[in-house]
């Protein structure tokens, strides 16, 4: 077993008001995502569940943990295999299902990445890259329904 790693965040609750959560309606969801040596983050609920659509909500960082760690596997992986890649973007989606009591849970994650190459890789290569950046993801890793990848054509960059 490897060494284990430790995160620190603090999450301060600012939408108090003047009577706290007297009610379901008498609070705000606002709350300030601090790490230290960090900018802070400012978050709410999803707008459906009252909060302010300003703000970064639980499930947007969660779907954007699950995008940023594939990337930075498929990025470590490319170099180990000598893939030159100069761009990348996802378009990552999720899909959350509430019942009816309230609760809920993810059901299911997309990432829609599109790679640009330095130089003519065969999609297989890049399809590889993908599933190995997958397989190693620490934060895909942990949940428990399914993340998919679904990469876009890879393109080749152009010429200086």
């Amino acid at each position: 077993m490897g060494p284990l790693h430790t995160y620190q965040v603090n999450v301060d609750w600012t939408g108090a008001g003047e009577t706290g959560t007297e009610s379901y309606t008498s609070y705000g969801r606002d709350h300030i995502v601090t790490i230290e040596g960090k900018p802070d983050l400012p978050g709410s609920a999803d707008p459906a569940f009252r909060g302010d659509n300003t703000r970064y909500s639980p499930e947007e960082l969660f779907v954007a943990a699950l995008s940023q760690c594939h990337l930075l596997w498929f990025l470590h992986r490319a170099a180990v295999a000598g893939v030159v890649v100069t761009g990348y973007t996802d378009r990552a989606t999720g899909t959350m299902r509430v019942e009816t009591a309230g609760a809920g849970q993810f059901t299911e994650v997309t990432l829609h990445p599109r790679v640009t190459v330095a130089h003519d890789v065969g999609e297989e290569v890049i399809a590889d890259l993908h599933q190995q950046a997958h397989d190693h993801c620490f934060i895909a890793r942990s949940v428990n329904f399914p993340v998919r990848h679904v990469p876009a054509t890879t393109r080749i960059a152009a010429p200086a």
